[in-house]
C-alpha cells in the first residue's frame, strides 16, 4: 500500500511540472508620476522635457526620486503641469487623454476649479503635475 501510495505521488510531481511562459508587456502610454495641490510654481504654464539633462533634474524632487529610472531619461519624455497660484483649495490640474498618432503625442490637459458651492479651504495653494510619456516622439499641448 505504501509503495502504490508512494508511485501515485511521485506520478503526481512529474506529471505537474511549470512551463515558463514570457510575456512582452508594453508600458502604458502615459503616466502620472506625482500630482499635488501645492509644492507647483507661481504662474501657470506646462513644460515638456525631453532632454537628459532637463530630465536629470527632476531626480531632485523627493516625490520623484524613485520614479525615474536612466532608461526613462532615454526612451522617455515628461510633462510638467503647473496651475498657478490659486486663492484657494479645490484646484487641480492633469490629463484628460493622450493620443498617439504616426508622428506625435497628443496631450489634452483637464483643469478642475471649485464650484461656488463647495466648501475649500482657505489658503493659497500650486496644484501642479508631473507626466512621464513613455514615447519620445514629439508632444502638442491641447
Amino acid at each position: 500500500m505504501k509503495k502504490v501510495g508512494f508511485l501515485l505521488f511521485s506520478l503526481m510531481l512529474v506529471s505537474c511540472g511549470s512551463k515558463v511562459v514570457k510575456t512582452t508587456k508594453t508600458p502604458p502610454l502615459y503616466e502620472v508620476l506625482t500630482q499635488q495641490s501645492t509644492g507647483g510654481a507661481n504662474i501657470h504654464f506646462y513644460e515638456i522635457l525631453s532632454e537628459p539633462n532637463e530630465i536629470k533634474m527632476l531626480q531632485n524632487d523627493p516625490f520623484l526620486r524613485n520614479k525615474i529610472s536612466n532608461t526613462d531619461i532615454q526612451k522617455s519624455n515628461f510633462l510638467i503641469l503647473n496651475m498657478g497660484e490659486q486663492a484657494t483649495g479645490g484646484y487641480s490640474i492633469g490629463v484628460e487623454r493622450v493620443e498617439q498618432t504616426k508622428d506625435s503625442i497628443i496631450v489634452k490637459i483637464e483643469e478642475l476649479s471649485p464650484k461656488l458651492t463647495d466648501m475649500v479651504t482657505q489658503g493659497i495653494t500650486y496644484p501642479y503635475c508631473v507626466i512621464k510619456i513613455n514615447s519620445k516622439k514629439s508632444i502638442s499641448i491641447k
